[in-house]
Protein backbone atom coordinates (compact mmCIF):
# COMPACT_ATOMS: atom_id res chain seq x y z
CA UNK A 1 0.00 0.00 0.00
CA UNK A 2 0.96 3.75 -0.55
CA UNK A 3 1.30 5.45 3.22
CA UNK A 4 1.81 8.67 1.96
CA UNK A 5 -1.24 9.08 0.02
CA UNK A 6 -2.89 11.90 -1.64
CA UNK A 7 -5.77 13.65 0.51
CA UNK A 8 -8.73 16.96 0.43
CA UNK A 9 -11.14 17.71 2.26
CA UNK A 10 -14.71 17.75 1.32
CA UNK A 11 -14.64 21.93 1.39
CA UNK A 12 -11.50 21.69 -1.44
CA UNK A 13 -12.67 22.77 -4.58
CA UNK A 14 -12.69 20.50 -7.93
CA UNK A 15 -10.21 22.81 -9.87
CA UNK A 16 -7.77 22.73 -6.58
CA UNK A 17 -8.44 18.63 -6.88
CA UNK A 18 -7.54 18.54 -10.37
CA UNK A 19 -3.90 20.67 -9.63
CA UNK A 20 -3.57 18.25 -6.66
CA UNK A 21 -4.61 15.21 -8.58
CA UNK A 22 -1.97 16.46 -11.80
CA UNK A 23 0.72 17.53 -9.30
CA UNK A 24 1.27 14.25 -7.65
CA UNK A 25 0.25 12.60 -10.96
CA UNK A 26 -2.97 10.45 -9.41
CA UNK A 27 -6.22 9.49 -10.76
CA UNK A 28 -8.16 10.11 -7.16
CA UNK A 29 -8.15 11.67 -3.92
CA UNK A 30 -8.88 10.42 -0.29
CA UNK A 31 -11.92 13.00 1.20
CA UNK A 32 -10.72 12.76 5.21
CA UNK A 33 -11.26 14.66 8.07
CA UNK A 34 -8.82 14.46 10.91
CA UNK A 35 -8.20 10.42 8.81
CA UNK A 36 -11.75 9.94 8.89
CA UNK A 37 -12.59 8.33 5.42
CA UNK A 38 -15.50 10.49 4.33
CA UNK A 39 -15.50 9.69 0.25
CA UNK A 40 -13.16 9.32 -2.72
CA UNK A 41 -13.15 11.88 -5.34
CA UNK A 42 -11.52 10.52 -9.15
CA UNK A 43 -10.78 12.33 -12.17
CA UNK A 44 -14.19 10.63 -13.60
CA UNK A 45 -16.04 13.07 -11.26
CA UNK A 46 -13.51 16.08 -12.41
CA UNK A 47 -15.28 15.17 -15.84
CA UNK A 48 -18.58 14.47 -15.10
CA UNK A 49 -19.05 17.53 -13.11
CA UNK A 50 -17.15 19.52 -16.16
CA UNK A 51 -19.89 18.24 -18.66
CA UNK A 52 -22.95 18.28 -16.64
CA UNK A 53 -21.95 21.25 -14.42
CA UNK A 54 -20.37 23.78 -16.70
CA UNK A 55 -18.95 26.52 -13.37
CA UNK A 56 -16.24 24.59 -11.40
CA UNK A 57 -15.08 27.09 -9.79
CA UNK A 58 -18.54 26.90 -7.35
CA UNK A 59 -18.63 23.22 -7.64
CA UNK A 60 -16.85 21.93 -3.98
CA UNK A 61 -15.83 17.96 -3.51
CA UNK A 62 -18.31 17.11 -0.95
CA UNK A 63 -21.04 17.52 -3.87
CA UNK A 64 -19.66 14.97 -6.13
CA UNK A 65 -17.62 12.75 -4.08
CA UNK A 66 -18.44 8.84 -3.72
CA UNK A 67 -19.47 8.43 -0.40
CA UNK A 68 -20.07 4.80 -0.24
CA UNK A 69 -16.36 4.03 -0.82
CA UNK A 70 -15.02 0.51 -0.96
CA UNK A 71 -12.03 -0.49 1.84
CA UNK A 72 -10.14 -3.31 2.97
CA UNK A 73 -7.86 -3.79 6.17
CA UNK A 74 -3.93 -4.38 6.12
CA UNK A 75 -4.76 -7.76 7.06
CA UNK A 76 -6.49 -8.56 4.44
CA UNK A 77 -4.88 -11.12 1.51
CA UNK A 78 -3.62 -9.45 -1.92
CA UNK A 79 -5.65 -12.27 -3.32
CA UNK A 80 -9.05 -10.75 -1.84
CA UNK A 81 -7.97 -7.20 -2.94
CA UNK A 82 -8.00 -7.86 -6.31
CA UNK A 83 -10.66 -9.87 -5.81
CA UNK A 84 -12.86 -6.60 -4.14
CA UNK A 85 -11.20 -4.21 -6.46
CA UNK A 86 -12.70 -6.38 -9.65
CA UNK A 87 -16.06 -7.19 -8.26
CA UNK A 88 -17.16 -3.15 -6.48
CA UNK A 89 -15.02 -2.29 -9.99
CA UNK A 90 -12.36 0.28 -8.48
CA UNK A 91 -9.15 1.23 -8.87
CA UNK A 92 -8.40 2.36 -5.61
CA UNK A 93 -9.26 0.75 -2.31
CA UNK A 94 -8.31 2.84 1.91
CA UNK A 95 -7.15 1.20 3.81
CA UNK A 96 -8.77 1.62 7.22
CA UNK A 97 -7.37 0.71 10.81
CA UNK A 98 -9.94 1.54 13.43
CA UNK A 99 -12.12 3.78 11.10
CA UNK A 100 -9.10 5.50 10.17
CA UNK A 101 -7.56 5.55 6.87
CA UNK A 102 -3.95 4.74 7.20
CA UNK A 103 -3.06 4.39 3.09
CA UNK A 104 -4.57 3.36 -0.20
CA UNK A 105 -3.70 0.34 -2.10
CA UNK A 106 -4.03 0.45 -6.02
CA UNK A 107 -3.88 -2.11 -8.91
CA UNK A 108 -0.48 -0.40 -9.36
CA UNK A 109 0.75 -1.11 -5.89
CA UNK A 110 -0.34 -4.54 -6.56
CA UNK A 111 1.23 -5.38 -9.42
CA UNK A 112 4.72 -3.51 -8.46
CA UNK A 113 5.01 -6.03 -5.74
CA UNK A 114 3.31 -9.27 -7.38
CA UNK A 115 3.41 -8.78 -11.15
CA UNK A 116 2.66 -12.70 -11.49
CA UNK A 117 -1.01 -11.33 -10.41
CA UNK A 118 -1.47 -9.06 -13.70
CA UNK A 119 -2.98 -12.10 -15.14
CA UNK A 120 -5.57 -12.42 -12.42
CA UNK A 121 -6.30 -9.05 -12.93
CA UNK A 122 -6.91 -8.40 -16.17
CA UNK A 123 -8.76 -11.76 -16.95
CA UNK A 124 -10.95 -11.09 -14.48
CA UNK A 125 -11.99 -7.74 -16.09
CA UNK A 126 -12.51 -9.52 -19.41
CA UNK A 127 -14.82 -11.96 -17.93
CA UNK A 128 -16.99 -9.56 -16.06
CA UNK A 129 -17.23 -7.01 -19.26
CA UNK A 130 -18.16 -10.27 -21.53
CA UNK A 131 -20.44 -10.90 -18.87
CA UNK A 132 -21.96 -7.35 -18.51
CA UNK A 133 -22.55 -6.98 -22.36
CA UNK A 134 -24.33 -10.38 -22.69
CA UNK A 135 -27.04 -9.29 -19.95
CA UNK A 136 -27.11 -5.85 -21.08
CA UNK A 137 -28.01 -7.42 -24.58
CA UNK A 138 -30.70 -9.93 -22.88
CA UNK A 139 -32.32 -7.71 -20.93
CA UNK A 140 -32.82 -5.08 -23.84
CA UNK A 141 -34.16 -7.95 -26.07
CA UNK A 142 -36.61 -8.06 -23.21
CA UNK A 143 -37.63 -4.79 -23.08
CA UNK A 144 -35.78 -4.08 -20.21
CA UNK A 145 -32.47 -2.94 -18.87
CA UNK A 146 -30.75 0.51 -18.50
CA UNK A 147 -32.88 3.94 -18.28
CA UNK A 148 -30.50 6.00 -18.04
CA UNK A 149 -26.77 7.21 -17.53
CA UNK A 150 -26.73 9.51 -14.45
CA UNK A 151 -25.90 9.03 -10.57
CA UNK A 152 -26.76 6.11 -8.68
CA UNK A 153 -28.95 7.10 -5.57
CA UNK A 154 -27.21 4.74 -3.33
CA UNK A 155 -23.55 4.66 -4.09
CA UNK A 156 -23.59 8.54 -5.98
CA UNK A 157 -21.13 6.92 -9.07
CA UNK A 158 -22.21 7.77 -12.76
CA UNK A 159 -23.42 4.86 -14.02
CA UNK A 160 -25.84 3.33 -16.32
CA UNK A 161 -28.98 3.34 -13.89
CA UNK A 162 -32.09 1.14 -13.62
CA UNK A 163 -34.98 1.54 -12.03
CA UNK A 164 -35.56 -0.54 -9.05
CA UNK A 165 -38.73 0.14 -6.94
CA UNK A 166 -38.75 3.61 -7.95
CA UNK A 167 -35.47 4.18 -7.55
CA UNK A 168 -32.21 4.30 -9.72
CA UNK A 169 -29.22 2.37 -9.23
CA UNK A 170 -26.29 1.27 -10.90
CA UNK A 171 -25.71 -2.67 -11.28
CA UNK A 172 -23.31 -2.78 -8.22
CA UNK A 173 -26.06 -1.79 -6.19
CA UNK A 174 -29.00 -3.62 -8.25
CA UNK A 175 -27.14 -7.05 -7.54
CA UNK A 176 -26.89 -5.97 -3.54
CA UNK A 177 -30.63 -5.17 -3.75
CA UNK A 178 -31.29 -8.55 -5.39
Amino acid sequence: MTRNYASVTQDNSIIGCAKIMTAKKVGSLIVEDDKKLLGIIAEKDIIWALVKRQDLNKIKVKDIMTRNVVSISPSDDIYDAIARMNRKRVKVLPVMVNKKVIGVLTMKDVLKVEPSLFELASNSLDIREEKDKFRRKKQASAGYGFVKEGICDECKEYEMLYNLDNRLICDSCKEMFS
